[in-house]
């Protein structure tokens, strides 16, 4: 997942790092996420987490799959929105299922 953001940096007064804003574009709300798992049954399980917050976020937005043909433990899911804003609340909102 790719986000559209300022660098990073470490505040002075109390050494934390935070980031500052994202840049929203026109057209740009497709999110891509890669996922892992030990087990397909994690996979699946792992994917449906990312397609009911997309849902919570959208409902409707849509989604597609791919798999690597020599890996079945891992996959590419790409989740489409209507406006940009969206793609980046669900892109906030995901960092928690990591």
């Amino acid at each position: 997942m790719t986000n559209n953001k300022t660098d990073n940096n470490v505040c002075e007064a109390c050494g934390c790092a935070g980031e500052i804003g994202f840049v929203i574009k026109e057209g740009d709300d497709v999110s891509e996420v890669q996922i892992r798992a030990e087990s397909k049954q994690q996979l699946e399980a792992e994917l449906n987490k990312y397609v009911t917050l997309s849902k919570q976020v959208c409902a409707n937005s849509n989604h597609e799959v791919t798999h690597a043909e020599d890996d079945e433990l891992s996959l590419t899911a790409r989740f489409q929105f209507e406006v940009s804003a969206e793609k980046i609340i669900f892109e906030m909102k995901a960092r928690s299922l990591r």
